[in-house]
Formats: structure tokens, C-alpha cells, sequence
């Protein structure tokens, strides 16, 4: 179940192939709200161990089309994790300081320590999205970064984190929709940009970027999970299914304790 949306190296995908719906992956909401909290508590607990033990750390980096629901992923899925062991960063465009140093400057900074979690809301994949798409570097310079992010990532996974890589797979209506509603609620207006429109327009040329992506960067170290998102407790539950079938698999311990025995306190 864990590895169902995962992509596999070497295999070659199409986007438009890929569901965005839950269609014949689970039938019951109810019933997959119901495991959702059962594994979110789960992996409170398992978080509590790996913050404890402090050898090993998980990144989980989540990419998606504009309303591709990002935001509310790292909402209700690490709702319950200590704060204390879980940072969350959102790339957004490179300040002076970070376009002063190569691209990958800013994301190996931000990469999680030992015993953390790091989710990263978008993330170096913007460097073969958004600036293949918007013309922002000539092609000879973002199509040799495929091979740099792979090379980086393993550079990672050589070094105690585990990495999980999370495309929210959303269809144009679904984004519509999603649009819509930000412009209906009020309480929502702040999340819409007329800049969102313009990229619309370039859903094709996006789709078409994101497919490179996942299928040249999608390796044994750092796979590629292409989840359906159009419903967002499908989007959950199938995510919070892989990071506890990840955690149960690094296996965090408490740290051995001392001999506490003869210690007294007056």
C-alpha cells in the first residue's frame, strides 16, 4: 500500500497517464479519515523517537502545481508532531544573498539534522520548473541541474537522511475549482494571486516540466510518489501511509540510558 504512488528508476511515466482522483485506490472516506488519524498519531510517536535517538533524519519534499494543496498536506499531516523536532521551509524566490551562491546553496542549508524531519514546501525542483518554464536560465544550464539534484541527493542519503519526494497531482478542473474558491472566500483572498492565472496559461508547459523531473530524478535513494490530490483526504491518507512505512523502516531508538539505579534524589 505504502509504495503504490511510488515511481520506479528507469520506468518512464506520463502525467497525464497518472490519476488525480482516488478513483479504485480507496472507496470510503470515512473509513480513510479514520486510518489517517490512527496513522498520524503513529508517527507522532515515531518522530518522538528518531528526535530522540538523533542519528538519522527524514526530508520530505513536497512539489505541486499552484492549489496543488502543499499547505494544507503540512497541516493536517504533521499535526501532532513536536514542533521541537519538525522544520518546514517554503522556497519562495531566491533573495540577494541566495542568488549570490549556486542554486542548491539555500536547500542544503535548510537540509534537516540529525534527528529532525525537514519538509520542504517546494524546493530545489523549482531550479528545472519554474525557471526551465519562465525562460529564466538558457536550457544548456537548467537540463545538466537533473544530474546535480541526483548528485546532491544521494550526497544526503550517504549521510543518514532518508529523503521522500511528494508530487500532488492535481487536475486543471480541480485547480479551477480550487481558484474559485479562494476568490469566493474572503478568508482566502490573501492566498490568490493574478500571477496564478498567468501560469495557468502555462499548465501544458509546466506539466511537461514536471514529467522530466520525476521521471530524470526519480532514483533508489530518493523516489518519486505521484499522488492523486484532486481529493484531499485521499492526498493525506496516502501520504501519511508512506512516512510511517518509512519511519517503521529507519526503526528510531530511544538512547540507551545510563545506569540509573543508584541514583538518588533528595
Amino acid at each position: 500500500m505504502p509504495k503504490t504512488h511510488q515511481l520506479e528508476p528507469g520506468r518512464q511515466i506520463r502525467l497525464a497517464d497518472c490519476p488525480t482522483t482516488a478513483g479504485t485506490f480507496h472507496d470510503n472516506r470515512k473509513q480513510a479519515e479514520k486510518d489517517f488519524a490512527k496513522l498520524r498519531k503513529k508517527i507522532a510517536l515515531l518522530q518522538h523517537r528518531l528526535y530522540s535517538e538523533g542519528k538519522q533524519s527524514l526530508l520530505v519534499v513536497l512539489q505541486a502545481m499552484d492549489a496543488g494543496g502543499k499547505d494544507g498536506t503540512i497541516r493536517r499531516v504533521f499535526e501532532g508532531v513536536n514542533p521541537q523536532g519538525t522544520r518546514v521551509t517554503s522556497f519562495k524566490v531566491p533573495s540577494k544573498e541566495e542568488l549570490a551562491h549556486d542554486y542548491l546553496w539555500r536547500i542544503h542549508k535548510a537540509a534537516p539534522q540529525r534527528g529532525m524531519i525537514g519538509v520542504f514546501n517546494r524546493s530545489h525542483y523549482e531550479d528545472v520548473l519554474v525557471v526551465r518554464v519562465e525562460k529564466i536560465v538558457p536550457e544548456a544550464i537548467w537540463r545538466r541541474r537533473y544530474d546535480e539534484i541526483n548528485t546532491f541527493e544521494k550526497h544526503l542519503s550517504d549521510n543518514s537522511t532518508r529523503i521522500l519526494k511528494f508530487y500532488l497531482h492535481i487536475s486543471k478542473s480541480e485547480q479551477r475549482e480550487r481558484f474559485q474558491d479562494r476568490l469566493d472566500d474572503p478568508t482566502k483572498n490573501w492566498k490568490f494571486s493574478l500571477d496564478d492565472l498567468e501560469k495557468r496559461k502555462l499548465w501544458n508547459e509546466y506539466q511537461a516540466a514536471y514529467e522530466d523531473a520525476l521521471n530524470r530524478c526519480t532514483t533508489e535513494w530518493a523516489p518519486w510518489f505521484a499522488i492523486p490530490a484532486d481529493q484531499k483526504w485521499y492526498r493525506n491518507l496516502a501520504i501519511a501511509r508512506v512516512l510511517h512505512a518509512t519511519l517503521v523502516e529507519m526503526d528510531p531508538q530511544f538512547p540507551a540510558s545510563e545506569d540509573l539505579e543508584s541514583v538518588v534524589i533528595d
